[in-house]
Order: C-alpha cells, then sequence, then structure tokens
C-alpha cells in the first residue's frame, strides 16, 4: 500500500452496531488519503505532480514531489497548477500554496490551511472555495477575518498556506439524483415532526402539527436554534467581532 493512502474503515454511524450518527450508511469504497497539514518539511522546495481528486473531502488536492524524492499531499489552492514550485518557509514568497508563519504574510493577504494553535497544523479554513483574510496586528496577536465573518485573534508563530482553497464550484454542483447521495454515504433524513412521539421530541400529534411548546429540538432533546454554542469554550477571549446571524461560511 502506497505510503500516502490507508484503508477507511466503513462504520456507517455505528458503534457496537448501535447508530450513533445519524443518517449514514452505503457508501462507495474508497481510500484515505494522508494530507500534509502540517507543511513541516521547511525549507525545501516542491514540485506539483498532480491535482486530484479526494473522495473524503469537498476540496482538490496536490501531489507534490519534493527536491529529495518524498512525496506529499496537500490542499489543492486556486491558481496552483500542474508544474508549479511551492515551499513551506519563513522566507517564501507570497504565492498560492506556499506556506508561512502569520508574522511573515503581509496584511490584506488570502490565506487557508489555518493553525489554530502552533504546532497543530491547520485545522481550520480547509473546504472548498474558503479562504481567510489577514485583516491587521493587534499587540501580540494577528487579526483574522475567517470565512464565517467572525475576527479573531491568533498566535503570529501559527502557520498559514497563501491563496484560496480550490474547487471554488463545489456548492454550486448539481446532483441530478437521490442516488448519487447514497454513493457518498448519506442516508435518508425524515423529519422529527412526521415521526411517532417515541422517535423524536417533535413527533406524534393529530394530523400536521407544529414541532410543539417552547423551542425546536434535535432527536435527543437538545437544543437546535439559538444560542447553542459553548459558554467556555477555550477560543471565546480571542474573538474580536462575532459572526453575524445567518452568515454562513462559502
Amino acid at each position: 500500500m502506497n505510503h500516502l493512502f490507508e484503508i477507511l474503515q466503513k462504520h456507517s454511524g455505528r458503534s457496537n452496531g448501535k447508530i450513533t450518527v445519524r443518517h449514514q450508511g452505503g457508501r462507495h469504497k474508497r481510500f484515505f488519503r494522508i494530507i500534509d497539514w502540517r507543511r513541516d518539511k521547511r525549507d525545501i522546495w516542491a514540485r506539483v505532480e498532480s491535482i486530484e481528486y479526494d473522495p473524503n473531502r469537498t476540496a482538490d488536492i496536490a501531489l507534490l514531489v519534493y527536491e529529495d524524492g518524498e512525496k506529499r499531499y496537500t490542499l489543492a489552492p486556486q491558481g496552483l497548477v500542474v508544474g508549479a514550485k511551492v515551499i513551506a518557509s519563513e522566507m517564501a514568497p507570497i504565492e498560492p500554496g506556499n506556506a508561512l508563519p502569520l508574522s511573515k504574510i503581509p496584511v490584506g493577504t488570502l490565506i487557508h490551511n489555518l493553525e489554530v494553535r502552533v504546532g497543530r497544523g491547520g485545522q481550520i479554513v480547509r473546504s472548498a472555495g474558503n479562504a481567510a483574510v489577514l485583516q491587521g496586528r493587534e499587540n501580540l496577536f494577528v487579526l483574522i477575518k475567517l470565512p464565517s465573518g467572525e475576527i479573531k485573534r491568533f498566535n503570529p508563530l501559527c502557520w498559514a498556506t497563501i491563496g484560496q482553497v480550490g474547487n471554488v464550484g463545489h456548492r454550486h454542483r448539481v446532483l441530478g439524483k437521490a442516488g448519487r447521495m447514497r454513493w457518498l454515504g448519506v442516508r435518508p433524513r425524515v423529519r422529527g415532526v412526521a415521526m411517532h412521539p417515541g422517535a423524536h421530541p417533535h413527533g406524534g400529534g393529530e394530523g400536521r402539527s407544529s414541532v410543539g411548546l417552547k423551542y425546536p429540538k434535535t432527536y435527543v432533546g437538545k437544543k437546535a436554534v439559538g444560542k447553542t454554542r459553548r459558554r467556555k469554550k477555550y477560543s471565546n477571549t480571542m474573538i474580536v467581532s462575532k459572526r453575524k446571524p445567518g452568515k454562513h461560511s462559502h
């Protein structure tokens, strides 16, 4: 087996035979591509050998071949072409596919594959068409505007990759039939109000009914609308400006 691939086991949303994640099952057999989120092969140029489809994510991936012969996968930003040269370095040019620490990236630059904690590797801004913008610098922090519209503080030692994630047209794709969703491993979803009361908090009632008293709930009874963010989330102190209600990432 190629060291860039792993066999991806299929669990269909089940743990010990019990459904723990709904609406999963079926799916075409696929391999898991190992992505280099850390870009920790520093100061060595790599050539883009191919831009490939990855069934495990919305973005396309690029196969990089380094000067020493090692191969790694990374996300393919918009504008990256086969044959291009990329590098992860503090002195890297500001060009799509190059990785640098935030302290070395100019204000106004589009970035993706952004670290939240130093050394963790890219954790956010990894979906097709997504990009964050380096907005400015404040004391010991770098201000980043995320795709949601939220402005957040980041450690300047965190690394990010230049450019917007490729495959921008992903959000406009039309699947065309229910069967394509099944190939992707997505099973049909049933509305809670159409269920019986034992299966969902919204279920039951005579004829067509609303979701009932108080507020809409998930199938386990948790609040499904309004403020659902944890009050003591670790990153709350880093938020400068919250995202606008109803604003979604693209």
